[in-house]
C-alpha cells in the first residue's frame, strides 16, 4: 500500500484512542462519577466531540483517501469505513456535533431524576432539545432523503426503515397469536423470596467468566441502565440487582457479556482501527441475545445455572432444574423491556421503533408523547402503564439522542435466530456442554465465525457468512414457537 494508506491509518489510530478516551468518560459518568461533576462532564464531553469532529473532517483524511487506493481485503475494509466516517462528519457542522455531546451529556443525569420520581413533565424540555437536534443532524446526513433512514446508519449500516418495517410485521402476527396462546395456559412458578444482592453480584461475576469474559481486560459494575463500553483490551460491562429478582442481574450480565466478549474476539491485529470494533448494534445485538437467551435460557444451560443458585442462595423454593427452566421462561404481564420474556420482548421494540419514527418525522410531538406510548401499550399488551418510569421513562436511549437504535434489537433478535440454527448445526452435543456449564464450543464458534472479523464484513454480510444463508425472520420464529410451545404445551 501507498505511504498516504500508511499516514492515514497512523491518524486514524489516534482518532479510535481518542473515541475510546470518550467512552470511558461515558462508563464513568453512569457508574462512579460524583453527582455534582454533570455540568463539567458535559463541557469536557462536548469538548472532546469537537476534537473527534475536527479530526473525521480534517482535509487530510480526504487528501489520504484519495491517494490509498488498492490493498487487500482488510485495507479496502478499512478505507471503507473512514470514507463512511470522513463524509458523514462533513455533513454535519461541528457546532451541532459539539452540541449534540454536551446536551445529551447533560440529559442522563435530567432523565435518571425524573425516571426517579416518576416526572416526565420535568425531562420533556430536555427531550424536545435532543430531538430537535438529532432531527437537524438527520437532516443534515440525509441530503434530501428520510432523516430516520440516515440516523439509522449509525446504527446498522445499510438498513432502511421500510426494509425493517416489513420484517417486524412479518414477526409481529405470529409473536402476537404465540404470546395469546401462552398466556392462555397454565404458567410455571414464579421465583420469591429475596436474595442478597452482594451474592448476586459474585454469581454474576462467576457466570461472566463462565462465559468466556476476560476479567484481565474487563470488570463487571452496578449502573441504572446495564451496558457494555469499549473495544479491545478494555471492556467492561454493568449490571444491576434487585432483592427480589435474581434474574435480572443474572441475565443482564449475561447479555452485557454477549457485546463484550464480541468486543474483547475482535482480531487483536484491528486494535484501534476502523475494523477493531463491532460491525453494528444489529450484530452486536446478536451476540448478547443468543448468549442471553439461545445459550443461558437453555433447558441445558439452566440445569447447570440451578445448581449454582442452590450453592449460593440455598433453598429457594425451586428444587427441580426441569421446573427451575420453566421459572427462568416464564411469560408474565410486565412494563420493562429489558425484564420482558422473549416472547414479548420484540413487542416493547416496536412500539419504540413506530413511536422514533413518528418523533423524527415531526408527526409526534414530544408534549404527546406519555399520552401515544401509552395508548400503544395498552393496544398492545393489553393493560395500562402505572407509572412513567415503567412507561415513556425507562429507557436512557432517548435521553442521550440514540434515535434508530431501538430497531437493532429486534434485527439482532432475528440474527440470533440465524445464528442459532447454524451453531446448533456445528456444534450436534450443544446441549450436553451447557448442561456441564461449558460454554467454549459455542462462544468458540461465534468468535471464529463472527466476533473475530470485527468491521472486516458488512453487517448482513457477516452473519450470512456465519450461518450460510441469508438472514430472515423464520429461525427466530421457529426457535420460540417450538421452545415455548413445549413450555406451555400449547
Amino acid at each position: 500500500m501507498s505511504t498516504a494508506y500508511d499516514e492515514l491509518m497512523a491518524f486514524t489510530r489516534e482518532t479510535e484512542a481518542l473515541g475510546q478516551v470518550a467512552g470511558r468518560l461515558g462508563w464513568d459518568q453512569e457508574t462512579t462519577m460524583p453527582r455534582g461533576a454533570a455540568a463539567q462532564r458535559a463541557e469536557e464531553m462536548g469538548a472532546l466531540e469537537s476534537v473527534l469532529h475536527a479530526r473525521r473532517m480534517d482535509p487530510r483524511v480526504s487528501d489520504w483517501l484519495a491517494k490509498a487506493k488498492g490493498g487487500d481485503d482488510e485495507a479496502k475494509a478499512h478505507l471503507r469505513h473512514i470514507q463512511r466516517d470522513f463524509d458523514r462528519a462533513s455533513k454535519v457542522p461541528a457546532d451541532l456535533a459539539a452540541e449534540l455531546a454536551r446536551t445529551t451529556s447533560m440529559a442522563q443525569g435530567i432523565w435518571a431524576e425524573a425516571r426517579a420520581n416518576d416526572d416526565f413533565a420535568a425531562f420533556a424540555p430536555t427531550l424536545e432539545r435532543v430531538l430537535d437536534l438529532r432531527r437537524q443532524e438527520g437532516a443534515a446526513l440525509a441530503d434530501g432523503g428520510d432523516p430516520y433512514d440516515a440516523l439509522l446508519q449509525d446504527y446498522e449500516p445499510g438498513a432502511t426503515a421500510e426494509q425493517l418495517d416489513a420484517m417486524f410485521g412479518a414477526l409481529r402476527p405470529r409473536l402476537v397469536d404465540l404470546r395469546d396462546k401462552v398466556l392462555g395456559a397454565p404458567a410455571p412458578a414464579a421465583l420469591s423470596g429475596t436474595f442478597d444482592e452482594s451474592a448476586q453480584m459474585k454469581l454474576s461475576r462467576q457466570i461472566a467468566k463462565t462465559f468466556g469474559y476476560d476479567m484481565s481486560r474487563g470488570r463487571v459494575d452496578k449502573a441504572v441502565h446495564p451496558f457494555s463500553s469499549g473495544s479491545g483490551n478494555d471492556v467492561r460491562i454493568t449490571t444491576r440487582t434487585n432483592p427480589t429478582d435474581p434474574f435480572n442481574c443474572i441475565y443482564s450480565t449475561i447479555h452485557e457479556v454477549g457485546h463484550a466478549a464480541y468486543e474483547q474476539n475482535i482480531d487483536q491485529a484491528y486494535l484501534l482501527t476502523p475494523l477493531g470494533r463491532g460491525v453494528s448494534m444489529g450484530v452486536h445485538e446478536s451476540q448478547s441475545r443468543i448468549y442471553e437467551n439461545q445459550l443461558g435460557r437453555s433447558r441445558a444451560f439452566t440445569g447447570w445455572l440451578h445448581g449454582q443458585m442452590v450453592d449460593v442462595f440455598g433453598d429457594f423454593g425451586i428444587s427441580d432444574p426441569d421446573a427451575f427452566y420453566g421459572t427462568v421462561n416464564r411469560v408474565h404481564q410486565g412494563f420493562i423491556r429489558t425484564e420482558s420474556d422473549e416472547v414479548q420482548y420484540n413487542l416493547h421494540v416496536l412500539l419504540r421503533f413506530d413511536l422514533e419514527r413518528q418523533l423524527i418525522a415531526g408527526t409526534l410531538a414530544v408534549a404527546d408523547l406519555e399520552e401515544a406510548w401509552n395508548t400503544r401499550f395498552e393496544a398492545d399488551f393489553g393493560y395500562a402503564v402505572d407509572k412513567p418510569s415503567n412507561g415513556v421513562l425507562q429507557d436512557v436511549h432517548w435521553s442521550v439522542g440514540l434515535f434508530g437504535y431501538f430497531a437493532t434489537y429486534s434485527l439482532g433478535n432475528v440474527y440470533a435466530g440465524c445464528l442459532h440454527e447454524a451453531l446448533s448445526k456445528a456444534v450436534p452435543d450443544l446441549d450436553a456442554q451447557l448442561a456441564a456449564g461449558d460454554t467454549a464450543a459455542a462462544t468458540g464458534w461465534l468468535r471464529d465465525n463472527l466476533q473475530r472479523h470485527g468491521g472486516l464484513y458488512e453487517p448482513r454480510e457477516v452473519i450470512e457468512r456465519a450461518c450460510g444463508f441469508a438472514p430472515n425472520e423464520a429461525p427466530l420464529l421457529s426457535y420460540l414457537e417450538a421452545k415455548f410451545g413445549e413450555i406451555y404445551g400449547v
